[in-house]
């Protein structure tokens, strides 16, 4: 048994536990994992077992639940300092921490409109202008970061801050959602979303998403 435990739901929907999965690849540690189906009438109550907040994702560790993507973030953060889930520049680190923060309390539009289903292809769904305004939001702060600190340190593997670091963890269901719906998008956030799904640990989460038995018929578009 792990020293650590995250709790998810449907990889193949549940963008926030992504996010918080994704901290616990970046940070290194070895995890074990529960999933816990979404949008059934024992998920409520299944959820929180372990979760204060009755919300996934939540990390396990000790004794200690810590919930939200972002919580997540900074308690492995503060464990394992030389992983890197931020930049080594205060200044970097601080745009990070403020670009998360903004996907994180943004972009209802999308959320709304083009739902994270990994498994699904649905060009064209849930474009509105709230949507394409959201598009543009994101877009501008990818293109932002790598102008402005992707150049700045020695390895730069097309990622905001050059490696795969907390804030990609935190687009990355978004990159998602971009191929979902087939969202055309200019050469360098298309060149960033190649990156993105290109990570191994993306890739792990995406194919386990797509092998998942579950449906949630209210995000399937039928």
């Amino acid at each position: 048994m792990a020293e650590f435990t995250v709790v998810i739901g449907n990889k193949n929907y549940s963008s926030w536990s992504m996010r918080g999965w994704l901290m616990a690849r970046i940070a290194g540690i070895e995890f074990d994992e529960i999933v816990v189906p979404l949008d059934r009438p024992e998920t409520q109550a299944a959820i929180r077992k372990h979760s204060p907040s009755g919300r996934v994702p939540v990390l396990l560790h000790r004794g200690l639940a810590v919930w939200d993507s972002l919580a997540i973030a900074e308690y492995l953060n503060d464990l394992k300092p030389e992983a890197g889930l931020w930049p080594p520049s205060a200044a970097a680190r601080a745009h990070a921490r403020s670009i998360s923060a903004e996907m994180h309390s943004s972009f209802t539009d999308l959320r709304d409109n083009m739902p994270m289903n990994i498994r699904a292809s649905l060009p064209g769904k849930g474009m509105t202008p709230g949507v394409r305004a959201d598009i543009e939001r994101l877009t501008f702060l990818w293109r932002d970061c790598r102008k402005r600190f992707a150049g700045a340190f020695q390895k730069d593997d097309g990622f905001l801050f050059g490696t795969f670091g907390a804030a990609d963890a935190m687009f990355a269901p978004v990159v998602t959602r971009f191929k979902t719906y087939s969202v055309t998008l200019d050469s360098d956030a298309d060149a960033y979303c190649t990156a993105v799904l290109g990570h191994p640990a993306v890739k792990e989460w995406v194919d386990a998403a797509e092998h998942e038995p579950w449906l949630i018929d209210k995000y399937e578009f039928k």
